[in-house]
């Protein structure tokens, strides 16, 4: 089954189909109780069909993005269950984009910050809900007034002895008026470990990612930009067309592309194009040891945002731990890090601009579909103040990674580019777009390098009295020309803020760092980079008042209880309480975001390389409270990932800047964990009756400052500085 079909339907609720009739429900748009042919389609934002010719196949279509965090089968399971379909009947697609799609809660069809579950949730619920209770009622129109009807397992079942399939009754329900307020059933599939409905499709071959994208008569088109960030095109760039290719145009002023009718000779044209770019002026700006200095010059003569407590200032916890009786004064820095997607940026386009009204058809890996709607529009072949008057569709495919690269639409907007300078004798053709792995490296939209400082202050009996943390980063927000309040970034202090740590006087203030490095949201984005400092220097602290840092912790969350009980529950899992195994030694963290807490204990041990001493990961516990389960199994996966990603950016991750140009532009300077270095990973859920939290995030922050808790306490040695093992970044073996 083709997972990323864009269906065109009525924009009322029925559509014949052969021999298969349907059911249509649009969700966001009002409903009309008649049904229409499928003369005049219109495509609406989230539907379910229900098929009539006797396979009862029920088809659920969801608006977030599946990039392996299995939101696809969450939703489903919220829908389905409300509509008491049958497991075994549900199919699950992903819902394209168009000027017509809605959806009726924020931050339309955009799946990024652990929030496709937590808002979607609901609504799916609701919209399963409303079509029980049509089904329901068309069962009722067939039976005497005086029987009552049951529905469970795709069948209605009625007192006189009648039952009816959803099939049965799906034209009669798509007249009825949805209900506005239909009660919740609860349970049913949610909170089982259902399989993920996108798997077996990846297994036997037949899913379709951005690069599987095959349309008829299609082109292929590849990209290459300046090895300097912000380099551009000479002025008077006119680039030729390489042997064996079909064309070669420039693409804004930054980049060039060579088409041909395959993706080796376009690969081969590209490289092989000679281009003197012209460097920006700022390009030593770029540069990792500049920016480094200016992080240091930052951390300490800065004009900085209070970001906590609101409208405060730094002067009454400085004062309070300067009067202190220990104190610590503690420096962390994290470096620039790629998303590093294994399938490179790509996006298909077949742009009609002959067509009564123009078409953009659109087929890309994309986070954020509908956002890709409205830049094209309204940007591309459009601006804001004359918007292209054409009709952009948009077909999100599954992605190779996500990680929020695919949030950005850089890309996109460069395939549209190449699909309109066609020349006239491919003019209408569809194009793919792909960019070369070094390309996907040397262009990232970084997460930010960071640098805290945190100070803070002990009584003589071991209780904080004051703490400081100036946080020094380049912002994501500014970066996309949204604006700061106060010049704060929230994002740059996320994981710095709302602790849950009674840690006396306080203060966290941001210093905008001006480096023009294009930044972006990676996974976890601020947490990751704060939990490490904020974590670190709890332990830190702990060694200082001579408290088991797992002790330490608890005496510091006692208006917390929520954080407390989940800290418990990873020290528990972890045997915390018995001695580490010999040789060995065990780190926590602990991180509350995306609605979610997070606890990691990591055990490790000490190993030697040809670089030296570094550290093995034994086994790594987790526990969770994301609120509610909705697949506890996908919960468990998401921590596991989630994990070993965040080891590999603690122990290698990172990338350094000559004048702009990256150091890294392959998998062979940028090491990940492999399957054969991943330790046990033991994950607990723990449910405390909280609203529904995020998944997709909250299991990287607390990894890096558990592993540096570890490995003080095994060798004595305090790592503040990220990656841990610098030298060791290389692939090696594959």
């Amino acid at each position: 089954m083709n997972n990323i079909q864009q269906p065109t339907v009525s924009r009322r609720n029925f559509l014949a189909l052969g021999a298969s009739a349907v059911l249509i429900h649009s969700f966001d748009l009002p409903f009309a109780g008649k049904a229409m042919a499928a003369s005049a389609p219109q495509t609406v934002g989230v539907w379910v069909t229900i098929a009539t010719n006797g396979s009862e196949i029920v088809t659920i279509y969801v608006d977030r993005q599946e990039m392996g965090q299995g939101t696809m089968t969450g939703l489903a399971q919220a829908f389905a269950s409300e509509m008491c379909a049958k497991w075994g009947k549900v199919r699950v697609k992903m819902a394209g984009a168009s000027p017509l799609t809605g959806i009726s809660h924020p931050a339309p069809q955009v799946t990024a910050g652990s929030t496709g579950m937590r808002r979607s949730f609901g609504p799916m619920q609701k919209y399963g809900a409303q079509v029980r209770e049509v089904l329901l009622q068309a069962a009722r129109n067939r039976v005497p007034s005086t029987e009552t009807c049951s529905i469970a397992n795709g069948v209605v079942t009625c007192s006189d002895g009648q039952s009816f399939t959803f099939g049965q009754l799906a034209s009669e329900a798509a007249a009825l008026p949805l209900p506005t307020a239909p009660s919740i059933l609860g349970g049913g599939y949610v909170g089982r470990s259902m399989r993920r409905v996108d798997i077996p499709a990846k297994i036997n071959g037949s899913a379709v990612f951005g690069l599987d994208v095959m349309q008829p008569g299609q082109l292929f088109a590849v990209i290459k930009m300046s090895p300097v960030i912000g380099g551009k095109l000479p002025g008077s760039f006119t680039p030729r067309v390489p042997s064996g290719c079909l064309a070669a145009m420039a693409v804004g002023d930054n980049a060039v592309a060579v088409v041909a009718n395959n993706t080796w000779s376009a690969w081969q044209g590209v490289r092989n194009l000679g281009v003197n770019w012209v460097n920006p002026a700022n390009a030593s700006d770029m540069d990792s040891a500049n920016i480094d200095a200016v992080a240091a010059d930052l951390l300490v003569n800065g004009t900085a945002a209070v970001a906590e407590p609101p409208g405060g200032s730094s002067q009454a916890a400085l004062s309070a731990i300067a009067s202190s009786a220990k104190r610590i004064d503690a420096t962390y820095t994290l470096p620039y890090l790629a998303h590093a997607c294994l399938e490179p940026l790509n996006c298909t386009v077949k742009l009609d601009e002959s067509a009564s009204p123009p078409t953009c058809e659109i087929w890309a890996p994309t986070q954020a579909p509908g956002v890709c709607v409205s830049v094209v529009a309204n940007s591309v072949l459009g601006s804001p103040s004359s918007p292209w008057p054409g009709k952009v569709t948009v077909h999100p495919t599954f992605m190779g990674g996500g990680l929020g690269r695919k949030y950005e639409t850089d890309f996109v907007v460069q395939a549209v580019r190449v699909a309109k300078a066609l020349p006239p004798d491919l003019a209408g053709r569809p194009v793919k777009l792909m960019w070369p792995r070094e390309e996907d490296f040397s262009h990232d939209l970084y997460r930010p390098m960071s640098v805290c400082r945190i100070k803070a202050g002990l009584s003589s009996y071991g209780v904080v009295t004051g703490w400081y943390n100036r946080v020094v980063q380049p912002s994501i927000m500014a970066a996309h020309g949204w604006p700061l309040t106060n010049n704060l970034d929230g994002t740059a202090v996320d994981g710095a803020t709302n602790l849950g740590y009674s840690l006396g006087e306080r203060c966290v203030d941001y210093v905008r760092h001006p480096a023009p490095v294009p930044v972006g949201f990676l996974r976890s984005v601020g947490h990751a980079i704060n939990t490490f400092a904020v974590e670190s220097a709890i332990d830190e602290l702990a060694a200082k008042a001579r408290i088991n840092p797992y002790r330490f912790r608890l005496n510091l969350l006692t208006n917390a209880p929520a954080q407390a009980k989940v800290l418990q529950a990873a020290a528990k899992l972890s045997n915390w309480s018995s001695p580490a195994p010999a040789g060995s030694a065990r780190g926590m963290a602990l991180v509350t975001g995306f609605g979610s807490i997070v606890a990691i204990v990591a055990e490790v041990s000490a190993i030697t390389t040809a670089n030296g001493q570094e550290m093995k990961v034994n086994r790594i516990s987790c526990a969770i409270d994301c609120g509610f389960a909705v697949n506890p199994g996908q919960v468990i996966a998401q921590m596991e990932g989630a994990i070993i990603q965040g080891i590999s950016q603690a122990f290698w991750g990172q990338i350094r800047f000559n004048n702009g140009a990256s150091d890294v532009r392959n998998y062979n300077k940028y090491r990940v964990v492999k399957m054969r270095e991943t330790p046990l990973i033991d994950v607990v859920i723990v449910s405390q009756g909280s609203p529904l939290g995020g998944v997709g995030e909250p299991g990287v922050p607390a990894v890096a400052p558990a592993l540096a808790n570890a490995w003080a306490k095994l060798t004595g040695q305090r790592i503040r500085s990220l990656p841990m093992f610098p030298a060791s970044s290389t692939m090696g073996e594959l």
